[in-house]
């Protein structure tokens, strides 16, 4: 079966995801001590307990990482048959590029962590925001963002999920400041989510080089397996592309709708590791079916399909 291999983003995050991989399987308690020693961060504690850190940018991004990477790491160790792509959903391309052999995971997940800091750091002074937008097409949201934009709000498409449902970032007064004429020209909903970061939008300008250090510094010019890229839509299999798509993507939207489009063609099914939150929005998407691995029973029923 040919497939693509899907990540998941910030958001998908939710306590006890990844129980059933390490309640299971040796080789992720072993991947869940590693990387609590490499980030000095006890991941059960952040995982399986109610607490307040899974929901600060620093310490969701790893998380989501760390169960991506344990689902494929355990699905590939069965099932030698490789991706025909790898995909992820803004931080989910980080984990699309440790499945693609070009990031140790453990390097992964100090590269994300320090992705997220980086991201709080640029809003930490700013009234920064997030908002979803459901119900109206790209050109009419584009058009809406752009008038905004011309009476100086800071507002700017973000995420590209599916038709009718575009998530904008910005400055959250500018954007609470639109939730009524959204909805006046069209939108079903415009509801302000409770982030405390701008993602992919001009305010993370300021994270960039940073960002763009530690890119040079993990990431491996060894792509068994291309990446498609948020920011082009298009695939990549090259440190120097990914290095630059990287950098760009903290401030260009992330192209999800058009990414699946562009390579649905190419396979019999789309397999989301870690979780089932981009299964739902693949079926806005794409009539390809999208089967996910969340825990040992899913990883089993997938694997079976290879079989």
């Amino acid at each position: 079966m040919d497939f693509i291999g899907i990540f998941s983003g910030q958001g998908s995050q939710k306590v006890g995801m990844g129980k059933d991989f390490f309640d299971n399987s040796k080789l992720a308690r072993e991947m869940f001590a590693k990387a609590s020693d490499r980030l000095d961060l006890d991941f059960e504690r952040l995982l399986f307990e109610e607490n307040d850190k899974l929901a600060l940018t620093q310490f969701t991004q790893p998380a989501i990482l760390l169960v991506g990477a344990i689902a494929y790491s355990l699905f590939r160790y069965q099932v030698s048959q490789k991706p025909k792509f790898l995909l992820g959903h803004s931080l989910g391309e980080f984990t699309a590029l440790y499945a693609s052999g070009s990031l140790n995971y453990l390097d992964a997940l100090e590269l994300v962590y320090n992705r997220g800091l980086l991201m709080s750091s640029a809003c930490e002074d700013k009234e920064a925001g997030m908002m979803a937008l459901l119900g109206l097409s790209d050109e009419k949201t584009q058009d809406l963002v752009a008038e905004a934009q011309n009476n100086n709000k800071k507002i700017w498409a973000a995420n590209y999920n599916c038709d009718g449902q575009i998530v904008l970032a910005g400055d959250k007064k500018d954007l609470a400041s639109m939730e009524n004429y959204f909805k006046e020209n069209g939108a079903k909903r415009a509801i302000l989510l409770n982030m405390s970061v701008a993602s992919h939008c001009p305010i993370l300008n300021v994270a960039q080089d940073e960002l763009k250090k530690y890119l040079n510094n993990f990431v491996k010019d060894s792509f068994e397996v291309p990446v498609i890229s948020n920011v082009l839509a298009k695939e990549y299999s090259t440190k120097n592309d990914a290095v630059k798509l990287l950098t760009e993507q903290l401030i260009k939207p992330v192209l999800y709708k058009q990414s699946i489009k562009s390579v649905e063609a190419t396979c019999e099914a789309f397999i989301e590791f870690g979780g089932s939150v981009l299964k739902g929005i693949n079926r806005k998407i794409t009539k390809v079916p999208t089967k996910s691995i969340a825990d040992m029973s899913s990883l089993e029923s997938v694997i079976s399909e290879f079989q």
